[in-house]
């Protein structure tokens, strides 16, 4: 089977399981945009992808975002979701329009002095794995205050909350908080209408608890991925 014709049939069974998980809970798969993971795959399968009508992609690692990005058709969408370093701000606001992971005010601050600023979007990643200080994340409990300083310190009005499901508890239930988060704080923050969540082993259950953007690698690209 060739390249072309496996990531056609894992991105057809991919979208197939969105569509009937949003019919599931009486949604349309038009609510929710796949973001298709690249990191450490050649610029040849986001070339596939992109044939194949794929116009979101993501990134964890700077570097690697800028350079397919710039290699590729100006109407792709490019989604960073690593963790945000402060020496990579300016590079990072250059090449992605959307930035799934802030959860620090200094990073804010920075991502505002930037030339076309208002022309990207921000999700405020939650950390449901207090321990877990390597995954980065704003504690729930410290979600309304940091929102309210974001506004005010760097006039950014994130679109949504991301997070990453912890590995030892269910994803459905990790989901199911981070909406709960998100219907508490909209009634005073509006701008929150997306819910970006759920990753190749868990998006269906993101798709009930409400995801309207899902970022999937594996089930789509396989692990053909080049060394990290």
């Amino acid at each position: 089977m060739s390249r072309y014709s496996e990531i056609a049939a894992n991105l057809a069974s991919v979208q197939s399981r969105i569509g009937a998980a949003a019919l599931a809970v009486g949604r349309t798969p038009e609510e929710i945009a796949l973001i298709a993971v690249t990191k450490n795959f050649p610029l040849s399968d986001v070339e596939i992808l992109h044939e194949l009508g794929i116009r979101n992609f993501g990134e964890n690692r700077d570097q690697e975002g800028l350079a397919k990005s710039e290699q590729l058709s100006g109407d792709s969408r490019w989604h960073f979701q690593g963790q945000i370093q402060s020496r990579k701000i300016k590079s990072i606001g250059s090449w992605a329009g959307v930035i799934h992971s802030l959860d620090s005010l200094d990073h804010a601050r920075k991502f505002a002095t930037l030339t076309q600023f208002r022309q990207r979007e921000f999700f405020v990643q939650v950390n449901l794995e207090p321990a877990r200080v390597d995954r980065g994340g704003v504690a729930l409990e410290s979600l309304e205050d940091f929102i309210s300083d974001l506004h005010a310190e760097s006039g950014i009005s994130p679109i949504g909350l991301m997070t990453v499901a912890p590995v030892d508890s269910p994803a459905q239930a990790a989901f199911s908080a981070l909406k709960q988060a998100q219907r508490r704080l909209i009634p005073d923050f509006p701008s929150l209408t997306h819910l970006s969540m759920g990753m190749s082993g868990d998006f269906e259950e993101a798709i009930y608890e409400g995801a309207t953007h899902i970022r999937v690698g594996s089930s789509i690209l396989g692990s053909r991925g080049l060394p990290a």
